[in-house]
């Protein structure tokens, strides 16, 4: 799991996908459905990415391959603070990733900077499943 904070620290997306199963389902603190797949995932925490300010882990906790890493961000001048759910495959690689946040305004904030982001994420996922 190591790798998988480093790279985000560094904001470093490649290194982040390097880090997912090809079978990963993400499951979003904003959506309903969970997303199935690298390609997917990969473009949702590119996304991200681009969203988020200040970004900083507080905590990890660790009981064998069930890893929790708490953040707190902001996204549109609001605070929030949140957790990345996930677990490892046999191969250490991340193959569930659940995000929760709170407050409520900074879930809405973020709802609505990513929905800004999902035709980008989408083209990018295809790009990735295609090639």
């Amino acid at each position: 799991m190591n790798a998988f904070r480093k790279a985000v620290e560094a904001r470093d997306t490649e290194a982040m996908a390097a880090c997912l199963a090809d079978n990963v389902v993400f499951t979003s603190p904003v959506a309903f459905a969970p997303y199935p797949g690298k390609p997917i995932t990969a473009a949702i925490l590119r996304g991200v990415m681009r969203v988020f300010e200040n970004f900083r882990y507080e905590r990890e906790i660790i009981d064998g391959p069930n890893h929790a890493l708490v953040f707190r961000t902001e996204v549109g001048g609001k605070e929030i603070q949140g957790c990345d759910f996930l677990h490892l495959d046999e191969n250490g690689l991340i193959d569930e990733f659940t995000v929760m946040v709170r407050p409520l305004s900074g879930a809405q904030a973020l709802s609505e900077a990513m929905a800004a982001q999902f035709d980008q994420i989408k083209a990018e996922a295809l790009e990735a499943f295609n090639s």
